[in-house]
């Protein structure tokens, strides 16, 4: 086996090109995204959804399709249910995440400064 070279710096497969994640904006703005875009659109395309399988099974009433159609209709809204709760999660996670790191700094800091403080260089 032969290598023509170097594979590039930095940890391999690090995702977005070796940078760290994403910046406290872009995980306010994917967060609003979710809040303002996916959630509504989401619960109105369920509800439109919902009035077609309604009229549907009104309209095989009497037939065994209409059951197998609300059969179909009930395991939808459990999915719905669902993808609003991962919705909702993943809202929360991005917008907490800033938050999370910041305390993280922030106590990992505090951890280090009593070993500067009494350190034998202070004062050289």
């Amino acid at each position: 086996m032969r290598l023509n070279g170097a594979p590039p710096p930095g940890p391999p497969f690090a995702p977005g090109g070796g940078t760290f994640g994403s910046t406290p904006a872009e995980k306010a703005a994917a967060a609003n995204t979710i809040e303002t875009e996916l959630e509504p659109n989401t619960k109105k395309a369920t509800e439109h959804a919902d009035e077609a399988t309604n009229t549907a099974v009104k309209g095989f009433e009497g037939w065994d399709t209409a059951a197998g159609v609300k059969k179909v209709a009930d395991t939808w809204d459990q999915q719905v249910k669902t993808l609003m709760g991962r919705l909702a999660s993943e809202k929360g996670a991005l917008r907490g995440a800033s938050g999370l790191f910041m305390r993280n700094d922030i106590g990992l800091g505090d951890q280090f400064r009593p070993i500067g403080s009494q350190s034998k260089l202070n004062g050289l």
